[in-house]
């Protein structure tokens, strides 16, 4: 984006969600909401890099993303995240990221906004390009399953050593996320240098199974669980 001056800077804000990007970025990393008929409504939320999947808690009717976050400066930062968005605020991009903390390649422009990011409620390991969600609301997993979520990793490009490659249950407990999660669905990756599948798409069958897609190998996996472990 062009640097704006202090007044046209402010002109902006005028007009505009807390943190929204400008020129060519306009628009970008928001979230926005739309009518049944097409009709834009409003800018939801801001700063938001890759809102890659989004989900609706159906218990709370709380809006979720699943984020896939910036590259460029180091293996282990920042981290993607899954989390609630709230309406009105602003995750960061391109000044900060996971709270306060500012990109190094913007240091210094965007001071007023430090104190005004909102931190995001789960933090993944960097660089595993977290993609789609879903929330888990079937009877065929045990009862403690009921209310997490199940996100796919598509795996990093940029890191020295190997990170995602798989599916990942967020744990969530009366709708709140307790900032864990565990791997669920793993073996994708070979070695550092080979992996046969990325998962990119995550949904639950009718019958309570979850289905996962994976764009390496061009395979579709249903996961089911019978009593003792899940199988696939």
């Amino acid at each position: 984006m062009a640097k704006l001056g202090p007044a046209e800077l402010q002109a902006w804000e005028s007009s505009h969600p807390l943190g929204a990007a400008w020129g060519d970025e306009t628009d970008r990393a928001d979230v926005l909401t739309f009518d049944p008929q097409g009709k834009r409504l409003d800018v939801f939320a801001t700063g938001i890099r890759n809102c890659v999947g989004m989900a609706i808690d159906p218990s709370s009717g709380t809006l979720w993303c699943s984020t896939n976050e910036r590259d460029g400066i180091g293996d282990n930062l920042p981290p993607d995240y899954i989390t609630r968005v709230r309406e009105g605020a602003f995750y960061g991009w391109p000044w900060y990221y996971t709270g306060a903390n500012e990109d190094p390649r913007l240091k210094n422009e965007r001071p007023d906004l430090k104190d005004k990011v909102t931190a995001p409620d789960v933090l993944i390991q960097a660089h595993s390009a977290s993609l789609e969600m879903t929330f888990y609301e079937a009877a065929q997993f045990p009862a403690e399953y009921r209310g997490n979520i199940f996100a796919a990793e598509h795996g990093s490009w940029n890191r020295a050593n190997r990170t995602g490659y798989k599916i990942i249950r967020v744990i969530v407990k009366d709708g709140v996320p307790t900032g864990e999660y565990d791997d669920f669905a793993t073996g994708f990756v070979i070695n550092d240098a080979e992996v046969w599948g990325r998962p990119v798409g995550v949904a639950v069958d009718k019958d309570g199974a979850l289905l996962v897609s994976e764009d390496a190998s061009g395979t579709l996996w249903r996961i089911t669980y019978t009593g003792g472990a899940a199988r696939h």
